[in-house]
């Protein structure tokens, strides 16, 4: 079973999800870029002919009205809302649909009708977030996949949500980690390369061989990766990801001897790991609204 076949609020959830994250980190480029382009614009002068017109003047103008678009286009649009929300939802249909295909708590296979409790749970889990996320879609095919798996023996069930529930989960948390630590980095370098350069234009300055403050546009540069830094969470994200994968490692393991009687509890710990590596996700998110 893979993702094609959860529920259609799931689908509809990581539609919003992403163009939610699509958007805030494009408005954040703006604010940042913009930020930038006004410093470079206040560093330099350059009048016209003989008139009183400072082109870079208006080229620091142009940064600041760039900035100020990225800014209300996020404070407008609450795009970073949308993300979190959308992920929200996602996490808890997906966890929701896995624990009624594999007959886990609080959908054991001794349920008359466990269709309708997880279409109620899943109904409860969403309903503080339709506002942020419209819920409307159904995914027939995917309701026939997950009845299958969970028509089948105990076995087969586990051997499902081993391969792909956990495993996958854990590759996902594993690469990600990865590529978070390889970012964060990058960027600690580039921060670091920037304020050198910083400091030899303010030496020059100070020795009188240049005359152009550009340690200020560098400072703007340096603040502006230190905030993209901080929205995207580079560094906390690499952490979480790693203990999540490190306790999913573990879980991973140690299924294939899972009896039948505790796999409520098998499941609702699995389900626990990534529900915390979630929440600790949306504790770090900054606020961009």
């Amino acid at each position: 079973m893979d993702e094609k076949h959860l529920p259609g609020f799931y689908h509809d959830a990581e539609a919003v999800s992403r163009r939610g994250q699509r958007r805030t980190l494009l408005f954040s480029r703006v604010r940042l870029l913009g930020a930038v382009v006004a410093a470079v614009g206040g560093a330099f002068k350059w009048k016209i002919g003989g008139t009183d017109v400072d082109l870079w003047a208006w080229v620091a103008l142009l940064g600041f009205l760039i900035a100020l678009f990225g800014e209300l286009l996020l404070w407008v649009m609450h795009p970073e809302v949308k993300w979190n929300a959308g992920r929200t939802v996602a996490e808890r249909v997906k966890s929701l649909a896995w624990r009624y295909a594999v007959a886990a708590s609080p959908f054991p296979a001794t349920l008359t009708d466990p269709r309708k409790e997880l279409d109620l749970a899943i109904a409860d889990a969403v309903k503080e977030y339709r506002k942020e996320v419209m819920l409307t879609a159904i995914n027939d095919e995917g309701n026939q996949a997950l009845a299958a798996l969970r028509s089948r023996p105990f076995a087969e069930r586990r051997a499902a949500y081993r391969d792909d529930r956990v495993l996958r989960q854990l590759n996902w948390y594993r690469d990600r980690a990865a590529l978070n630590e390889t970012r964060a980095n990058l960027f600690r370098v580039l921060l670091i390369l920037g304020e050198l350069v910083a400091i030899v234009f303010a030496f020059l300055r100070i020795n009188g061989a240049w005359d152009v403050d550009m340690s200020g546009v560098m400072a703007a540069a340096v603040a502006g990766g230190a905030a993209w830094i901080g929205l995207r969470q580079y560094e906390n994200l690499r952490v979480t990801y790693a203990a999540a994968a490190g306790e999913l490692s573990d879980i991973y393991q140690r299924l294939p001897y899972a009896e039948e009687a505790d796999w409520s509890i098998t499941v609702a710990d699995t389900e626990a790991v990534i529900s915390k590596e979630h929440l600790a996700w949306l504790a770090s998110r900054p606020s961009a609204t």
